[in-house]
């Protein structure tokens, strides 16, 4: 072997003293690298800390710039403190655990049966001291980050109220279930969880220190017994505790029939969970005897006896009960229950008070039959908001960056004085069209920053050629709707952040005329005003330099985040459920969007749980994007507490009390003070767009499937039982979950003396059968006054039906599309059957949509109406929905034609009785095609006169034989233009066609000879 560096010296060959020993070579010493990787490990904590620094200060922002900074921190004030909280408890559990057991560890010689631990305990002894603090702050962060989570069940706790109403069953505030009983259930598994932890931490560091020896015979020490006794005993007695309190969770408690305590559960499991209370008791105080016998084998009889009651009593027992008592007379023992269950639910999902009514459907469609409701057949919605959104973006967008919801909205204007159902929708941004060219950091975030303008068509009427009757339109908000700022920056599809403000110029809109394009510079209040300090901050937020080199980033600038309306509600009020769709409108000359927000709990006594997430989703959730089902979990308590607004311009966030009486939402409201204003600060302008929810309303419908039947000997059957009918114009898609959307329309239920803004739905049986069992309608019209509500508003009416079995909605659909009915309309052909016109207008590859199947309960029967659109096969991006036809069904008879009015009076006998004024449309002397010219923002008040038709003709003077004849050679070659181009799906040459018909037949009439006196031709 050669010499080393560092062998034994050898003497020198002069004899010498021994030379030293050589210092090895400074090349072959290993590098230093611990001050790298110290300044590595402090430049990730510095980046790691100004990450959450820069997080927290933008919320901070944020929050101050909506006028919420209460709400974030009361959150963040009521986590830290559960947190602190809780992280303390179990750290001090754990580490006096540790801390006990080493303490008192045995001091001996290893013998045969320690020696196998020895070895552990060298490994683990110069890390102890380390140990014995690091594994309890570890695990005290994991439990107080657990505990933080309950913020809200903790505050619930602290300010809940009296709901004024007691349970049947134990004689308490509905108020104990629903705020405190929750909070109790976290304590005790909180609890549960760190004895739990507490007890396999001492047990471990015991018999790692030889206080606990395995073998043949376990022995241990008097301070490992009386340590883990204490514990255990503790454990033991937090069960005890959990028993007891089990007795009201049962109140809740979900089994195959229903919600809630039944006869077993009253006459057997409560009494049992009292047993098993006591005897853990017993078993808890066995284990605290330990400290004085020394011996395990009092606990282990108590824990083994406790097991035993659990067994027999907890379980056996009341199986017994069940099987021989309830099971032979289960009906007569079981209906008062299901009668607790009935009222619960009925008025925890607020339809206890729903109007009943029977209604003897009639078959027969007589002339006139319709009289009688005269005055809900206008308010029959034909333009279909799930449908059109096409034609309003090729009509309205402009430009391709501009975009419309999906799914539009409905809502209500005065229109010359009367209350009109409108289909609206906003212009929004969608940088998705903006040219890939111009796509960078600076045009995404400083120049297109905003959409423009609200657009509204009338609900019931349309244009000629089957386009929406527009009442508001055109880049420059042309309209019957009022001058108002119609700049959206914030919207449902606003861009994740933009800057404004400082003296940038952003891109307004189009300008053809002009030099292309108006700019804007923003004015308004909303977003954070930046400075430098600002700036680096929201740089490391959203991870962009950008923020500090970009000269379009001043310190007079703004950011716009968290800009949807759905976001920012939900961020102001985290302890909302909201609906899944927001909608605008204009009031007071700004657009506002407007979303409801739900108070849960699933905390009722006995009411019914329920899914929001399924019973949510339609046919209309489940294929678009911009309406969504409500994401809740199981729930069984329900109310529509808030009106929430968002300001389009500068992203105010306004909620407004709307249940009054919910005891929820005053718990809330504690909480949260001055974050929600009362219902008397709703101004009338307001108040007269705010509608009843659409997923309360489903939530409801579902609910009344089976609780419309509230004598419980008839629910015990289930007989009554009915479903909600499936969307018959999406047979199609495949849909997990397609049942038909609930409808927006103004009618008139039976009894009532004036149609009412309302929202309707259909019943079926369950089972096979395809007819109709019922139909429900809520009156969503909230009145127009200021800071008050309609008295009518929010009632529930359900007509059940009797008399002559009516089909059901898929029944119907599929005897139109089979229909072998001829139109007696001549602008649509009057040689096409129903089924033809859609076999022949398919057959040319355009596509034939069925609008929404409207329901109404008129003419002592029930009426359904069908819109039909068509959309041209077309290369390009031309092509969009138009309304050709409208169906329409009574009994068992059929009709259809171009026109509503049409249609109803050919299936009644040639006169309805009613008009539904669609026949002759007055709109807005403004163009309603392609936007161009630059606004004026002063729309046109004044509605030209309608267009002769051949409804109504035209005055005219002397008859004129030869303009007669010739006028009706154009019409009969028009005619034929038509039919040619409606069998080819040339729907644009098909209107052209329509448009010289309707000028030809004017001037026959005008050339026809009239009769002075009448006036008549």
């Amino acid at each position: 072997m050669s010499d080393s560096d560092f062998g034994p010296p050898r003497p020198s060959s002069g004899g010498g003293e021994p030379s030293p020993p050589r210092r090895p070579d400074a090349a072959q010493q290993p590098p230093n690298r611990r001050p790298l990787v110290t300044a590595l490990v402090v430049a990730a904590a510095i980046a790691v800390a100004l990450a959450i620094a820069a997080q927290f200060w933008t919320e901070v922002l944020w929050y101050q710039s909506v006028s919420f900074t209460g709400v974030f921190t009361t959150q963040i004030i009521a986590k830290a403190a559960l947190g602190v909280v809780g992280g303390l408890v179990m750290a001090a559990v754990v580490w006096s655990s540790i801390h006990f057991a080493y303490r008192n560890r045995p001091i001996y010689a290893p013998s045969p049966d320690t020696q196998a631990m020895e070895h552990y305990r060298q490994v683990v002894e110069p890390m102890r001291r380390t140990v014995t603090i690091a594994a309890p702050l570890a695990i005290g962060l994991f439990a107080g980050l657990s505990a933080a989570t309950q913020w809200d069940t903790f505050l619930l706790w602290r300010n809940g109220t009296p709901f004024g109403t007691t349970d049947p069953e134990f004689q308490m505030d509905i108020g104990f279930f629903v705020f405190t009983l929750p909070w109790i259930n976290f304590v005790i598994g909180f609890l549960t969880m760190v004895l739990v932890i507490g007890f396999i931490v001492a047990a471990f560091v015991h018999y790692l220190y030889g206080g606990i020896v395995a073998g043949q015979r376990t022995r241990s020490t008097q301070a490992a017994r009386v340590h883990l006794s204490v514990i255990a005993a503790a454990l033991v007695l937090v069960r005890a505790v959990g028993f007891w309190v089990d007795r009201y969770n049962l109140a809740t408690a979900q089994s195959t029939r229903m919600t809630g305590i039944q006869y077993t559960e009253s006459h057997a499991v409560i009494p049992t969970k009292g047993i098993l209370a006591l005897a853990a008791v017993m078993c808890a105080v066995l284990f605290l005897t330990v400290i004085w016998t020394r011996s395990w084998r009092l606990p282990v009889v108590g824990v083994a006896t406790l097991a035993v009651i659990v067994v027999a009593v907890g379980g056996i027992y009341p199986a017994l009960v069940q099987s021989l008592k309830v099971k032979p007379s289960e009906k007569s023992l079981e209906v008062p229950y299901i009668q607790r269950n009935i009222d619960a639910t009925r008025a925890a999902y607020g339809f206890d008070a729903t109007e009943v009514k029977g209604y003897s459907t009639k078959d027969v469609a007589a002339p006139g039959q319709l009289a009688a409701d005269a005055a809900t057949v206008p308010g029959i919605r034909l333009i279909d908001p799930n449908v059109v959104s096409p034609t309003f973006k090729q009509l309205e967008a402009s430009k391709g960056y501009y975009q419309f919801a999906d799914v539009l909205d409905v809502d209500r204007y005065d229109i010359d004085g009367t209350s009109t159902d409108t289909v609206v929708a906003a212009r929004e941004l969608d940088l998705d069209g903006v040219p890939d060219g111009q796509r960078n950091w600076l045009n995404d975030h400083t120049v297109y920053t905003h959409g423009y303008g609200l657009v509204a068509a009338r609900g019931n009427t349309r244009e000629d050629n089957g386009e929406p009757t527009f009442i508001e339109s055109q880049i420059g908000s042309k309209g019957l709707l009022g001058d108002y700022q119609p700049r959206i920056y914030f919207g449902e599809s606003s861009p994740e952040y933009s800057i404004v403000g400082g003296g940038k110029k952003e891109f307004d809109f189009p300008d053809p005329a002009g030099t292309g394009q108006k700019t804007n510079e923003y004015d308004g209040l909303g977003g954070v005003q930046l400075d430098a300090v600002k700036r680096i901050a929201y740089a490391v937020k959203y991870r962009e330099i950008n923020f500090l080199l970009s000269d379009a980033v001043t310190n007079d600038s703004r950011i716009l985040d968290h800009r949807t309306p759905r976001e920012r509600v939900q961020r102001v009020a985290p302890w909302l459920t909201l609906d899944g769709n927001a909608y605008p409108t204009i009031v007071d000359g700004r657009v506002l969007w407007v979303l409801d927000g739900y108070t849960t709990s699933s905390g009722y006594p006995y009411s019914e749980m329920t899914t929001l997430d399924s019973v949510t989703e339609d046919a209309v959730t489940s294929t678009r994007r911009s309406v969504q089902a409500v994401q809740a979990g199981q729930v069984n308590y329900v109310r529509n507490s808030v009106k929430a607004t968002v300001d389009a311009y500068d992203g105010t966030v306004t909620l407004y009390q709307w249940d009054e009486s919910d005891p929820v939402l005053k718990a809330w409201m504690s909480i949260f003070p001055d974050s929600v204003k009362p219902l008397s600060d709703i101004k009338g302008s307001l108040m007269q767009h705010l509608r009843y929810p659409e997923d309360l309303f489903k939530v409801q419908r579902q609910l009344l499937t089976r609780y419309h039947d509230t004598d419980a000997n008839s629910f015990y059957g289930g007989q009554n039982f009915w479903r909600v009918p499936d969307d018959p114009t999406q047979q199609q898609a495949a849909l997990v979950n397609p049942v038909q959307p609930p409808y927006y329309l103004s009618l008139a239920m039976p009894g009532q003396s004036a149609p009412a803004f309302s929202l309707t739905s259909t019943f079926m049986p369950t089972g096979d059968r395809n007819v109709l069992s019922g139909f429900i309608a809520v009156d969503g019209d909230a009145g127009n006054e200021d800071g008050k509500k309609s008295s009518s508003y929010g009632t529930l009416r359900l007509l059940e039906t009797t008399g002559q079995n009516v089909k059901g909605p898929g029944q119907v659909y599929n005897d139109m599309r089979s229909s072998t009915v001829t139109s007696n309309d001549a602008s649509l052909g009057r040689q096409l059957t129903l089924a033809q016109f859609i076999s022949t207008t398919s057959s040319t590859g355009a596509n034939v949509i069925f609008g929404n199947q409207l329901t109404l309960p008129v003419g002592g029967g029930l009426l359904y109406v069908q819109p039909i659109y068509v959309q041209a096969k077309s290369a390009g991006s031309g092509s969009y929905p138009r309304l050709s036809a409208v169906a329409v069904a009574f009994g068992s008879k059929i009709a259809w034609a171009g026109s509503l009015d049409a249609a109803l009076n050919d299936l009644f006998g040639g006169e309805s009785g009613a008009n539904a004024g669609d026949n002759g449309t007055e709109t807005p002397d403004t163009p309603t095609g392609t936007p161009s010219g630059t606004p004026s923002g002063t729309p046109s008040a004044t509605p030209s006169s309608p267009a002769p038709s051949a409804s109504t003709p035209a005055p005219s003077g002397t008859p004129n034989p030869a303009v007669l004849q010739q006028a009706l050679q154009d019409a009969e070659t028009a005619y034929a233009e038509g039919q040619a181009a409606l069998k080819a799906g040339d729907f644009t040459a098909y209107g052209a066609a329509q448009e010289k018909l309707k000028a030809a037949l004017e001037r026959a009439v005008g050339a026809s000879p009239r009769d002075t006196a009448t006036g008549n031709p």
